[in-house]
């Protein structure tokens, strides 16, 4: 069973809606190259449920393979790292 020091500390970098009318977010790690897609039903979303960054499992991550994406989400993850602590909600 991994331990909180397995953790990886990934940053919100989009939030979208799906053709499901589900809210769709991606939390990415601060290089860019590794990314957590949640979908969230509308109905579901409180108040803490979004957060700046969340600390998960790197089995929970998939590759970002597109250089283009990578820098996207870096810059973005970045960027809410300089301007949110990570339990801020968003």
């Amino acid at each position: 069973m991994p331990t909180e020091t397995d953790d990886v500390r990934v940053w919100l970098v989009e939030r979208g809606y799906n053709n499901r009318d589900l809210i769709v977010l991606k939390y990415a790690t601060p290089e860019g190259d590794r990314l957590l897609r949640r979908e969230l039903a509308s109905q579901a979303v409180d108040v803490d449920t979004v957060t700046a960054a969340k600390d998960v499992s790197p089995d929970d991550l998939e590759r970002v393979d597109e250089s283009d994406l990578q820098e996207r989400y870096a810059d973005e993850a970045s960027r809410m790292a300089a301007e949110h602590d990570p339990e801020d909600t968003i």
